[in-house]
């Protein structure tokens, strides 16, 4: 069911109190107003400074008193049907007097044909109001909903455009709250006098400035293509067969949305360039997840914003989300000396993991696998969990081509690629990345170009990783090699 739907039957249901999150404050009172016209119900909405308005006889009734804007709804008569909006109220439910109120009203009103509607910009609700309170969520506009506004807009400017720029047009203002699609569509007309098919990256950059706003997901451009991973050439396999699967022929054909994949493996085998890479390739939004982000100080703060992540995610869909290092957020929680917030947000995330219908592409990484709650590695969580090792030789050699292809694209022929890859065993790609750097301040202090024996000497100079941390490598290989997982490389196939 939609928004209104879903409140309609709320209002049916006698719930007392409905607690809906959101920022769109305008928007959220023009479908409740739409709700309450279809159920003969009247609407008054009060804010703090204001009081009550709309109804003469109350105008300003409560100003600056939350306590009174409460008492408002005994004066009425209780068999009149009555909706009572009240912005911003979350900020006066720690008081004492405010939430025995509530606790009394909702109580009184499961008899009466009135309901008390708060509206917030996050959820902050005392664990002594939990059992009375009801949250509604309020979607971002749909495309629907979008387009409607935006062919209101062109109508009132006597402008059409082609069918095609308004699709896309509609799909860039996707994840858009309805009044930043107003002011970014009257942002484009002040420039141009109309909207043309360059607004998108207008409507773009205003789509980064909101992801920005909100610290928890980044906007990150990929430039990163399937060619650029080095090796690997089992998984890429599996992403090119599903380059096609969120279209709309994918759809009729019966195709299900994909859901995810998790990478797993040493660290600086390019689990982080194939994230980006899937993004380029299958042109789609990359949204960045740091999950420390989640975890905030007050109460139910954190909870709110993995629900705020989740509602951007879906609403910016189809979309790669990125989670890099999931094992470091999640590894070993047991609840203890946080409340069990984590365990909050590790249930809320793994619940939308299972259960996501919307095309939200998760790709998360992973060092430590062993360090990933059971739960995570469950089927149904992700399409597929692949290894990425160290890579082979022949994967070296792939690596120092795509590397030294971009470094020096016209001298390619003199470095000897076999050679540098035989010399180089258990590097992997970041650190192949590093000493092809080290070898270029070689040649430059010398005043010439690098060359083969320089890169050979910086690899001389260097300690990979596989051999500083082998005990732990060697145990990540054996869990990979025990038939748990899919090996990302065919070379590890073959072994």
């Amino acid at each position: 069911m939609g928004f209104n739907e879903d409140f309609e039957l709320l209002l049916r249901a006698r719930y007392p109190l409905i607690y809906i999150p959101t920022r769109e404050e305008e928007r959220v009172e023009a479908a409740i107003a739409q709700s309450a016209k279809r159920g003969d119900r009247s609407v008054y909405i009060w804010d703090f400074v204001d009081g009550y308005q709309g109804n003469p006889n109350d105008l300003g009734f409560g100003r600056r008193n939350p306590l009174q804007a409460l008492e408002f709804l005994e004066k009425l008569p209780a068999s009149v049907p009555a909706i009572f909006v009240l912005r911003d109220f979350h900020r006066f439910l720690e008081d004492v007097s405010v939430a025995r109120k509530l606790r009394n009203l909702s109580r009184l009103l499961q008899s009466q044909p009135k309901n008390i509607v708060m509206l917030s910009p996050q959820i902050n609700i005392p664990d002594d109001l939990g059992e009375v309170l009801t949250v509604l969520e309020f979607p971002l506009p749909h495309l629907p909903e979008i387009r409607a506004e935006l062919e209101r807009l062109l109508s009132a400017m006597g402008q059409t455009l082609e069918s095609r720029v308004l699709d896309e047009i509609v799909r860039s203002c996707q994840g858009l709250s309805m009044e930043r699609i107003r002011r970014v569509l009257a942002k484009a007309i002040a420039t141009h006098g109309n909207l043309q098919p360059e607004d998108v990256e207008l409507i773009l950059e205003e789509k980064r400035q909101t992801i920005r706003q909100t610290q928890i997901l980044d906007f990150h451009p990929a430039t990163e293509k399937i060619s650029d991973i080095g090796g690997l050439d089992n998984l890429k396999d599996w992403l090119l067969r599903r380059g096609g699967a969120f279209s709309e022929r994918a759809r009729q054909y019966g195709l299900p949305h994909p859901r995810g994949l998790l990478l797993v493996g040493i660290q600086g085998t390019g689990k982080s360039l194939t994230a980006k890479a899937i993004a380029h390739h299958w042109h789609l939004p990359l949204l960045r997840l740091d999950v420390g982000r989640l975890f905030a100080g007050l109460v139910g703060e954190s909870e709110s914003r993995t629900r705020q992540m989740i509602q951007l995610a879906e609403a910016l869909a189809p979309c790669i989300l990125w989670i890099d290092e999931i094992d470091k957020a999640f590894a070993g929680f047991d609840g203890r000396g946080d409340s069990g917030t984590t365990s909050r947000v590790f249930g809320t995330f793994i619940t939308w993991l299972a259960e996501k219908s919307s095309p939200v592409f998760v790709v998360a990484t992973a060092n430590n696998i062993q360090a990933l709650p059971p739960e995570m590695l469950r089927r149904g969580r992700f399409d597929e969990i692949f290894f990425v090792g160290l890579p082979s030789q022949e994967e070296r050699r792939a690596i120092f081509a795509v590397h030294l292809s971009r470094l020096r694209p016209h001298n390619l022929k003199i470095y000897d690629l076999d050679r540098l890859a035989y010399e180089t065993p258990d590097f992997s790609g970041a650190e192949i990345e590093q000493i092809l750097v080290e070898a270029m301040h070689i040649g430059f202090s010398q005043n010439r170009d690098f060359v083969t024996e320089d890169v050979l000497e910086a690899a001389s100079q260097m300690i990979p990783l596989a051999k500083t941390a082998q005990d732990q490598i060697r145990l990540l290989q054996d869990w990979a090699t025990n038939g748990r997982v899919r090996m990302a490389s065919r070379q590890d196939i073959l072994k």
